[in-house]
């Protein structure tokens, strides 16, 4: 057997799946080669905040062991594949810090759904990734513990929030990540690395054990490297759960919608390679999103995207303009119904029950006080004080109300689209991956990071983000990678990933980082 990580880092899942059933390597072998590469890189990349090693490497050892690659393939999606887990999604007896202060020391008493559904797919789990504090930020930057850097260019920020699972992918510490998006913290990190984000239908994947930004918009996702990967990884933590209200009863098979999108099954995923992106994309209408593709969008982003309209019409896919009239409109709206769930969720986080709690004060209010003003960042703070303002008495119609109405008229210009059109496109991010420090004085320009991506997390919609291209860097002269965005009408994420596979397939992009290029070579 080889141990070597040189042939084992940068492996596909059905790749090692193979190894693994023909028993070339073992799982312990598939382990130690990430641990190995982390070790190498993870200095310079700071994308985990914790490890799980030992316990990977006893699961490791039992699945070894006990488990028959070759028989059970089919029923552990994930047996033998190093997986990691964005810090605010519970793992028993791990921290679980959110990137804050706050909770610095606090220890899950339990393992969020998504994490059991991982382990039952036999996936190795190594650690907890980094991002911004509770989820708010689109660099990384916000983190109370460290700065994670872009695995393509270590001046560049990760994106953000999910920036830790998008840096580790992208490094091949791992095959795969999961990460959450409350308006875009999936795809928009997957733009900046050159990595396959997803953030799937809301509803697909339990809530239950992440820690909730905003309850309304949060859903959990995987990032990979290839689009079949992030499938697979999607199937193996997607499903019903009686511990969420949001679940949905029977996910991708529900008839409640107008079309009949195809099931995300193990057998559509492998089938996926048995067809040429002709026969993938025959018929298929795709819609460009007129108010996302105009000013503020950088020329080599613009320059990718019309590249990829090009093949994806090249390749029989019947591709045009079309309107969301109130998309102009997602960003305030997100701002508002955002930072006010925010503002609710996070008034548990007192001292009281479990985190830091300030230990001088002489009553109960100063001590809320105290605790609240130490645990928190201030981008936290700051989202914390503007949505209890919408949320206030005289404000709430204005702010709240008005903005929930409005995010029915969103919601409401997608269906008109998808009652035509299978999917709409357009660049994930307006620019590829920015320095850092270079946006924080300036809330706005952050914010405008995630114009393209926050839509779909009003809508309740499935989207997804893989490389496009390679664009000029500003102030440097590489490159970085430009992210396509695909969204579909809720339930599609069938679609999504048959649309998107495709792409990949006729694009053949090598969108790998340096220092995973250098061990592929």
């Amino acid at each position: 057997m080889s141990s070597a990580k040189d042939i084992l880092v940068g492996k596909t899942i059905s790749q090692l799946k193979g190894l693994l059933a023909a028993k070339d390597v073992s799982a312990a072998e598939v382990l130690d080669s990430h641990i190995a590469q982390i070790e190498a890189h993870e200095g310079d990349i700071k994308a985990f905040l914790s490890f799980s090693f030992e316990q990977a490497r006893s699961q490791a050892a039992e699945l070894d062991k006990n488990f028959d690659f070759k028989k059970n393939a089919a029923d552990s999606v994930l047996a033998g594949v190093p997986v990691a887990i964005k810090d605010n999604m519970c793992a028993i007896g791990t921290k679980t810090t959110c990137g804050s202060k706050i909770l610095e020391n606090f220890v899950a008493p339990y393992d969020a759904q998504a994490v059991v559904n991982l382990k039952s797919s036999g996936a190795l789990i190594l650690g907890k990734t980094n991002l911004d504090e509770f989820a708010m930020g689109s660099s990384t930057e916000n983190s109370s513990y460290q700065r994670t850097k872009n695995p393509f260019d270590t001046a560049y920020v990760p994106g953000g929030s999910s920036g830790g699972s998008a840096a580790a992918v992208a490094a091949g510490f791992t095959v795969s990540a999961l990460g959450s998006d409350t308006g875009g913290s999936i795809r928009q990190p997957a733009s900046f690395c050159g990595v396959v984000g997803m953030k799937p239908t809301y509803g697909t994947v339990s809530r239950y054990g992440l820690v909730a930004f905003a309850s309304s918009l949060d859903q959990i996702g995987p990032f990979a490297r290839t689009v079949e990967d992030a499938a697979l990884t999607l199937l193996a933590i997607s499903g019903h759960d009686g511990k969420d209200s949001t679940s949905l009863e029977n996910p991708y098979t529900s008839a409640a919608n107008s079309k009949s999108f195809p099931q995300l099954t193990l057998p559509f995923i492998q089938g996926l390679s048995k067809q040429s992106p002709e026969q993938l994309l025959k018929g298929t209408k795709i819609g460009i999103i007129k108010e996302l593709i105009g000013d503020g969008i950088e020329d080599g982003v613009k320059q990718s995207i019309s590249s990829a309209t090009k093949l994806l019409s090249s390749l029989g896919a019947e591709v045009e303009e079309v309107s969301i009239p109130h998309a102009k409109y997602a960003l305030p709206v997100y701002y508002i119904l955002a930072t006010a769930e925010a503002s609710a969720n996070l008034a548990r986080f007192d001292g009281v029950r479990y985190g830091l709690r300030d230990l001088e004060a002489t009553d109960i209010l100063s001590m809320y006080n105290e605790t609240r003003e130490a645990g928190f960042g201030a981008e936290v703070k700051l989202r914390i004080m503007l949505g209890t303002y919408a949320l206030s008495s005289g404000y709430y119609d204005a702010y709240y109300k008005k903005a929930q109405q409005v995010r029915r008229l969103i919601t409401a210009d997608f269906d008109k689209i998808f009652a035509n059109y299978d999917l709409v496109l357009s660049p994930t991010a307006p620019s590829t991956a920015f320095k850092f420090d270079e946006k924080t004085g300036d809330p706005l320009q952050m914010y405008l990071s995630d114009i393209a991506t926050i839509p779909a997390n009003l809508a309740g919609l499935p989207g997804i983000s893989l490389p496009c291209g390679l664009a000029p860097a500003a102030s440097s002269s590489g490159k970085l990678p430009v992210g396509l965005q695909l969204l579909g009408a809720p339930l599609s994420d069938a679609v999504l990933i048959k649309v998107a596979y495709a792409f990949e397939q006729a694009l053949k992009l090598d969108c790998s980082a340096p220092m995973l290029t250098k061990v592929l070579a």
